[in-house]
């Protein structure tokens, strides 16, 4: 899971991996476990119980050994045939975990938008499949064990009126007969017991397939045994015809060029889904370039390590990202030695000290993943309390005050303002209002950078940009 790339956590549901991970892996232990025994046992009672039968009587043996097999060939005749409902039944049951995973963890989300019953009819539609495919696979997977014991009873039925006619012939006393009856029974027992957890063995086959695929996916591409440690960034960024696509199918980024000197401000505006927030994971390298490159200082990212890259970088998104724990450590994650004072500072810096002090056990208080009680805009400012301590030489800044009031804002652009001179900045904003001050404003439509320039010349030229920034401002 730690070495798999974003893209493929991006791309699957996490109640399905959830699902993998737990369920599929408890599935497949209890079939394998269940298996073994039963094969480790079975295996000494038929070599045991075939010596013996060797000794009184090879012919009748042989009769035993060559009608047995016909057992498993029932069993693989069935077997063969479940294996596809068993992984339909697995499949289903990751995408149920994935919908319960969803809609626990956005419950908030589902009651606003009153789609309990929506989702409650969703459920019932995916739990009546699994109920389907659960049941016919249970079923017939189940009719192994009957079978194979018909079959096993047919040869009971042939060594008894075979060795009959032996006994009559006097080939062979009834007081033997009767003894390798007893050891012919012995010795197809384990075959229904084999078959008998055939299903196990089947389900576990289907959870082994999905575990392994998950264990077979493609890493992230490694880091170069020389990889460069990237010390203190001195915040020189180029892009180089750099082309991207989530999908092959759908081109997203086209011969992308962008040089940015020490200490620019580079605003990226443009429609929803231009291709904004993807540059910030290119930069960020949480994808890799599909042409091109991005260098930092001169270096291909892709030379330096990720840790060092991303270390040199503040982060504040739309979207927060918090730990349980207290408030003091989640500001404190990105500087770990970082001291209490430091902390107050930085927290003072975002417009943060004054609700923190308000919280029952100020910097202390503890809080869960999620936050808690806390609004999404004090969330939001506990994330930028945690760049403001960091003080990285470069920023990116998408979205960073869309949670927060308007007051609290003007604040904190200033402080952001501040916090700006001397480094390299990338800010993503849908208010024009805030990145009037860019030093250059990329203005992106389909992936393609349509115009470029500062707030007054790109408002001079009457296109794309002034228009967009003219919508805001009808009234």
């Amino acid at each position: 899971m730690e070495i798999l790339p974003l893209k493929y956590l991006d791309t699957k549901a996490t109640g399905d991996i959830v699902s993998r991970v737990i369920a599929d892996v408890d599935t497949f232990a209890d079939g394998l476990l269940m298996g073994f025994t039963q094969l480790f046992t079975g295996v000494l009672t038929i070599a045991g119980t075939l010596i013996f039968m060797l000794i009184y009587n090879i012919p009748i043996t042989l009769v035993v050994v060559c009608l047995t097999p016909v057992s498993f060939l029932v069993a693989k005749f069935i077997a063969t045939r479940t294996h596809d409902m068993f992984a339909e039944q697995s499949k289903t049951r990751g995408e149920q975990t994935a919908l319960i995973e969803e809609m626990v963890g956005n419950q908030k989300i589902v009651k606003t938008f009153s789609r309990e019953e929506d989702v409650k009819e969703t459920f019932g539609e995916i739990n009546g499949r699994l109920q389907k495919c659960s049941l016919n696979a249970t079923f017939y997977s189940s009719l192994t064990n009957p079978c194979t014991r018909f079959v096993n009873s047919l040869v009971y039925a042939s060594v008894g009126i075979f060795g009959a006619f032996l006994a009559i012939r006097g080939g062979i006393t009834v007081g033997r007969l009767s003894c390798f009856l007893s050891y012919a029974n012995q010795y197809t027992k384990p075959f229904n017991e084999i078959s008998g957890v055939i299903t196990e063995l089947q389900n576990a086959l289907v959870c082994a397939e999905r575990i392994f695929a998950l264990i077979e996916e493609e890493p992230q591409v490694a880091e170069p045994a020389d990889a460069k440690v990237l010390e203190e960034a001195k915040g020189v960024v180029e892009l180089e015809k750099v082309s991207f696509s989530y999908v092959p199918e759908k081109k997203l980024i086209q011969n992308f060029s962008l040089k940015v000197a020490p200490g620019q401000r580079v605003a990226i505006v443009g429609p929803t889904g231009c291709g904004k927030t993807t540059v910030i994971n290119l930069l960020m390298r949480f994808y890799d370039v599909d042409q091109g490159c991005i260098c930092v200082d001169g270096t291909d990212i892709r030379n330096l390590t990720r840790g060092s890259l991303r270390t040199n970088y503040g982060m504040v998104l739309q979207e927060t990202w918090l730990r349980g724990g207290t408030i003091l450590d989640n500001i404190r994650m990105g500087k770990p030695d970082a001291t209490r004072e430091e902390v107050i500072q930085a927290a003072k810096e975002a417009h943060a000290h004054s609700f923190i002090k308000r919280l029952p056990n100020g910097y202390d208080t503890v809080i869960t993943e999620d936050g808690g009680s806390l609004s999404q805009g004090q969330k939001q400012l506990l994330c930028i309390a945690r760049v403001m301590l960091c003080l990285p030489p470069m920023l990116i800044l998408d979205e960073a005050t869309s949670s927060i009031d308007t007051r609290t804002e003007i604040k904190i652009q200033n402080a952001f303002a501040r916090m700006m001179e001397g480094r390299t900045s990338f800010i993503v904003a849908h208010r024009l209002s805030t990145i009037r001050e860019a030093d250059i404003i990329l203005v992106m439509k389909d992936g393609n950078i349509i115009e470029q320039g500062n707030h007054e010349s790109l408002l001079a030229s009457g296109g794309f940009y002034a228009n967009l920034y003219n919508s805001q401002f009808a009234g």
